[in-house]
């Protein structure tokens, strides 16, 4: 019988790894001596290329120091400095213009008292100049009839006699209009708004058929929003029913708008009244229908 060989058992190497894990570290500190030789600078070699750059480009400063990026950007001028702007003043509510010089409302002042002279005895209107605008006040009850827009006979004599008088002055001329606070609600006039509104306009009607160019003009109704007087009394609903007509004195329009809006802030708004209104009769037509 023949003998089997008996198998060689083959031998485990358990210190493999090790062969592994060395070529692991080297590789690491391969890489860790790159990143050194990276970092570092050399100071000689700089030198010589900054001084290569130098000699290239003569203009630049000549320095072996770092550039601090936070320095240099805040000692870089500002680029709002080299450009040209253009200065657009922006109007503002000033309550302290400087007065322009309006020698044309003094003027008018005195040639509109001398045509209106009975009436402002009567104090049906009333003439008011400041450094920025003349103000005529025209109580409302010389002009329309109650809850009506349309002038009567009298008031297109007595606005034709004014409108000679400003027509040949190049100022804007400002309408406006204002009510009492009591309410109104008709056909054609749902409040106060359009009632104030509607008689401006018919002014301004008027003065542009007269020879007044309308461009210079404008037709505004504050309703009862901006009274002189309390509305608690009929004397107060009296004074607050009005039409002025503003001339406005030489400077930036809009400027002078603003402070003539201010001044007209005077009073508190005061509770509505509640008071019947009759209402138009069915022959009514004003100037125009609010649609």
């Amino acid at each position: 019988m023949s003998r089997r060989r008996k198998k060689q058992e083959e031998h485990v190497n358990l210190e493999r790894w090790l062969v592994s894990y060395a070529d692991f570290i080297t590789l690491l500190f391969a890489f860790f001596v790159v990143m050194y030789s990276i970092s570092s600078v050399n100071e000689g070699k700089y030198r010589v290329l900054s001084d290569t750059l130098n000699n290239v480009f003569p203009s630049r400063p000549s320095s072996a120091t770092p550039i601090e990026f936070d320095n240099a950007l805040q000692e870089q001028p500002s680029m709002a400095k080299d450009l040209d702007f253009i200065d657009i003043p922006i109007p503002e509510n000033d309550n302290n213009l400087t007065p322009p010089e309006n020698p044309e409302l003094e003027t008018l002042s005195q040639e509109i008292s001398k045509a209106v002279q009975p009436l402002i005895n009567d104090d049906l209107i009333n003439i008011k100049k400041t450094d920025f605008w003349l103000e005529i006040e025209i109580k409302s009850s010389i002009l329309f009839g109650s809850g009506d827009a349309r002038l009567s006979e009298d008031a297109e004599d007595v606005l034709a006699s004014i409108a000679s008088l400003i027509k040949d002055y190049p100022n804007d001329v400002q309408v406006e209009g204002f009510t009492d606070n009591v309410p109104i609600k008709t056909k054609f006039f749902p409040s106060n708004w359009e009632l104030s509104s509607s008689r401006a306009a018919s002014v301004v009607h008027l003065f542009e058929e007269e020879g007044i160019d309308p461009k210079r003009m404008q037709a505004i109704g504050y309703g009862e929003h901006r009274p002189r007087a309390e509305n608690t009394t009929k004397e107060g609903r009296n004074t607050n029913r009005r039409v002025n007509l503003v001339i406005l004195g030489q400077g930036d329009q809009r400027q002078l708008m603003q402070q003539r809006n201010q001044s007209l802030r005077q009073l508190p708004q005061t509770p509505q009244q509640q008071i019947d209104i009759i209402e138009p009769s069915q022959n009514f037509n004003p100037v125009f229908e609010i649609q």
